[in-house]
């Protein structure tokens, strides 16, 4: 028995595609062989199993859970949740492996899948060996079952362990995501006051799409701040990895701005620490973590490159623009988005400053948002590699780690491709408008010299 994968599902970081177009039950079924099939090889009998509130998420699961038996392999499965659960379960329960299906931030007709091998990242070379395994039908066979685990309430508790937060008014939206169930059982544990929205599980997002990292989807929270004066309110995506937060103005705090407030802390216990940030990140932010004695790192976009340079640096601390943040200070080192908004109202209550403060105290700098726009998928790397030979032949200050940053007396300018998408995304940084403005000229150049200029926006 062999089978086919979607050329477009199998990503750099994780298995994502459109459900009865991309992705089916057959592939979960495909994946559920080749990954029991990995762990079976690895010495391994037992993979954790969970799933996000997508209304094609129990289908998939279904045929995932049937994949693995059909391997030898036993299912522990935690049943829907965000996917920080499933990691915490695959850190706790006596198993050698997890799988998480859920759409993450994608609309509401994607899903994909999540994967932790023996407590690291499974990605890249690991994803595409899959597609392998399936092609040829190497598989193991076997025969195995399954079992129900309820941890939700167990991963709750482990949210506030160690909790030295003080009380404040906080609003809390999960968007419809497979967060919602985890926040309603945490607030309850927190002191304060807390007002909560849309924390009923629903795969059609009736309310908003739960993508944080949008401003447009952060109205509803803003409004309830604002109504209620709280002091400072906190956004989900899809499967709760990622964090938005807004200050009791209503200012975003950004992924960068988030991990400046959580550097303070931990480079007091940790002091001199690797502090490690994405390309898409703020200056300020380096410059921040390098003020607190702290070591400040660059490193490439994608949760799963991030977490393997955690583990090779000791990093205790790590974040991605997009609201991934990782902790391994009293934590696990994987991102969750829920332990983050924790450790959010223990930053604020240490420092002795409301949310509001700290985001007030941060430089002034002007910025683009993440701009994202279609290229052709042979085309995304070649353009980035002729406009590093370009800046490099011209003796430009460039850093190549993941795609074009090049520093100027204005600021910075960023041009990357995706590696899930066939998009290129660019970013600016300057200390005025008419600064930004020039670094754009500059990117919208190089993108003219390849032939190409930027569309409109593609969506994550």
């Amino acid at each position: 028995m062999t089978h086919q994968f979607h050329p477009t599902s199998l990503r750099e970081y994780d298995i994502r595609g459109i459900i009865g177009e991309t992705l089916g039950e057959a592939d979960a079924y495909a994946i559920g062989r080749g990954f029991g099939t990995r762990i079976a090889r690895a010495g391994g009998s037992k993979v954790v199993v969970g799933y996000d509130g997508r209304l094609s998420s129990p289908i998939l699961e279904a045929a995932l859970v049937k994949g693995l038996n059909d391997s030898g392999i036993h299912a522990v499965r935690v049943g829907e949740g965000p996917t920080p659960m499933l990691y915490y379960a695959e850190a706790v329960l006596d198993v050698d492996g997890g799988i998480q299906i859920t759409g993450s931030h994608n609309p509401a007709n994607y899903n994909g899948f999540k994967m932790v091998f023996q407590h690291g990242p499974f990605f890249g070379a690991d994803i595409m060996n899959l597609g392998e395994l399936a092609k040829t039908g190497d598989w193991v066979e076997g025969s195995a079952g399954s079992e129900q685990v309820d941890i939700m309430d167990r991963y709750v508790q482990r949210l506030v362990e160690n909790f030295d937060g003080k009380a404040f008014r906080i609003g809390w939206d999960a968007g419809n995501g497979a967060a919602g169930p985890a926040v309603e059982k945490l607030v309850k544990l927190l002191p304060g006051e807390h007002f909560t929205l849309f924390t009923d599980v629903d795969g059609s997002f009736p309310n908003h799409h739960p993508d944080p990292t949008e401003e447009k989807n952060l109205v509803d929270l803003r409004n309830l701040v604002a109504e209620k004066k709280l002091d400072f309110g906190i956004a989900f995506d899809g499967d709760g990895d990622r964090i938005g937060a807004i200050d009791g103005e209503g200012r975003i705090i950004w992924g960068d701005q988030l991990l400046s407030i959580f550097a303070e802390p931990v480079l007091k216990d940790v002091p001199g620490a690797t502090i490690i940030a994405d390309v898409k990140a703020s200056q300020a932010l380096f410059d921040r973590v390098a003020e607190l004695g702290g070591k400040p790192l660059m490193w490439k976009t994608g949760h799963s490159l991030i977490k393997s340079k955690m583990k090779e640096t000791g990093s205790p601390l790590a974040g991605e623009m997009s609201g991934h943040v990782f902790f391994k200070h009293q934590y696990y080192g994987f991102d969750d988005a829920l332990y983050a908004a924790v450790r959010l109202i223990r930053a604020a209550s240490t420092l002795g400053k409301s949310v509001t403060q700290l985001r007030g105290e941060m430089p002034a700098m002007v910025n683009t948002p993440e701009m994202r726009f279609q290229v052709d998928e042979s085309r995304k790397f070649a353009v980035v590699d002729e406009v590093l030979a370009r800046l490099k032949a011209a003796g430009a200050k460039v850093n190549d780690t993941d795609g074009a940053r090049v520093n100027t007396p204005d600021g910075w300018w960023l041009l990357r491709a995706s590696n899930t998408q066939d998009v290129l995304v660019a970013r600016a940084e300057a200390r005025d408008s008419a600064g930004l403005e020039r670094l754009m000229a500059q990117i919208d150049e190089q993108l003219a010299l390849s032939g190409l200029k930027r569309g409109p926006q593609a969506g994550h």
